[in-house]
């Protein structure tokens, strides 16, 4: 297998251990009546807590003293055997922990595959802004069939979910020892403390440019985790109305809602076109207002004749997704210093997995539980949705006046 095969296969997998659980736990937790809303945006903010602690430890730790592949291995075997013990809890507070846990080792392994990729290509003196993208839509691959998987073989509501995920992170795990070695950067002559514990990536935050960057990044993150936690379990909700019980979109709402990942596929390959003809300013504009729509669309969307407004809202989290998660990783690839790519790396997933995910999960529990929940603790959808879709607006319009960079052509190109 080729450079380009082996690590599509490592992407593949990376996001299928995800998959296989992200967007279907909502199902389990309140199917099994573990906690309520905010009890369950707790769960998410251990995505948060995670990417603030651990993506720019582990990013430090491979530009300077272990080889990135091998601490990605080590990551995926432990984070699976903390996933397949989930199970085994029922209240909301030891799901938290485990979970938490689980976290930990994952959530550095995100920015961790992005720097064995971007290391991998351009030892091989490969093109990232033409090569990475087409590798990693197989992440999203990955992430697709897992999704199906989990609600083919009726696993959306139950533990299973958890299973399929731990039994692909020990084959990944195990798989990464063989990924082409990506050494530590330790360079020569005398450093400072900052430098040799590779502390200087967060120097970024010195530069306006970058500071913004990483605060809009954060904000968009925030609205990544309100549609994974809440889009499954809103689609599944319908069952509970007898006209739409027994359609198919509600039966396989999961199924339905990969229409979002299999978007993902599409744009992610419209990447490199639209960061070079437009640069990353105009690429995350259009994103927030993607983010916009997808919000808007499932407001007003229904499992019968409002179908399509559900379908369309999948549709545009292609863009609002890629336009911003994967433009950004490769903008900051751009924009750093070698010696602190897996450091700067670690960064950007901090701000939007980190305090991004925090933002969101905290966030919208506190209000939907506070403001949206009926008296028998249903959810009021369309205003959640419209809640999520202001949110998205305001960004963009905060954005298109502060964050400010012009377009060259030449911010694209590789530093070394």
């Amino acid at each position: 297998m080729g450079i380009k095969g082996r690590l599509i296969l490592m992407n593949f997998f990376q996001f299928f251990v995800w998959g296989a659980w992200l967007i279907t736990i909502a199902n389990y937790w309140f199917g099994k009546g573990i906690g309520n809303p905010s009890e369950f945006g707790k769960i998410f903010t251990t995505l948060g807590i995670s990417s603030i602690i651990m993506p720019a430890i582990t990013g430090i730790i491979a530009d300077r003293w272990i080889n990135a592949e091998r601490l990605y291995g080590v990551l995926h075997l432990l984070s699976g055997l903390m996933i397949c013990y989930l199970p085994q809890v029922n209240d909301p507070d030891s799901f938290f922990w485990v979970m938490l846990t689980a976290m930990l080792f994952y959530m550095p392994t995100i920015a961790l595959s992005n720097s064995v990729a971007y290391h991998t290509l351009k030892h091989n003196s490969l093109d990232l802004v033409k090569v990475f993208p087409p590798i990693r839509v197989w992440g999203t691959v990955g992430f697709i069939v897992a999704m199906w998987i989990t609600n083919l073989s009726g696993s959306k509501a139950n533990e299973m979910q958890f299973y399929i995920s731990a039994a692909g992170s020990f084959f990944l795990g195990v798989y990464s020892f063989t990924l082409p070695a990506c050494k530590p950067n330790k360079g020569s002559g005398s450093k400072s403390v900052t430098e040799m514990l590779g502390l200087n990536a967060f120097s970024l935050f010195r530069n306006p440019k970058m500071a913004m960057f990483f605060l809009f990044a954060m904000m968009l993150g925030a609205a990544l985790q309100l549609t994974n936690m809440y889009g499954d379990r809103y689609v599944d909700n319908f069952k509970e109305v007898p006209e739409f019980a027994d359609l198919f979109v509600v039966k396989y709402s999961t199924i339905i809602m990969s229409i979002s990942q299999i978007s993902e596929t599409l744009f992610i390959l419209a990447i490199p076109f639209f960061l070079k003809k437009f640069g990353i300013k105009h690429v995350m504009l259009i994103s927030m207002i993607a983010w916009v729509l997808r919000f808007g669309f499932l407001a007003y969307g229904d499992p019968a004749g409002g179908l399509w407004m559900i379908i369309f809202s999948c549709i545009v989290y292609g863009m609002a997704f890629d336009f911003f998660n994967i433009s950004g990783s490769l903008f900051v690839e751009t924009q750093t210093d070698s010696k602190i790519r897996s450091s700067a790396q670690g960064l950007f997933m901090m701000m939007v997995n980190g305090f991004g995910a925090v933002l969101g999960s905290y966030g919208s529990g506190y209000l939907i539980e506070k403001y949206f929940l009926n008296p028998d603790q249903s959810f009021q959808w369309k205003p959640i949705w419209l809640c999520f879709a202001a949110y998205a607006l305001v960004i963009a319009i905060l954005f298109a006046f502060l964050f400010k960079h012009k377009h060259t052509g030449e911010d694209l190109e590789v530093k070394h």
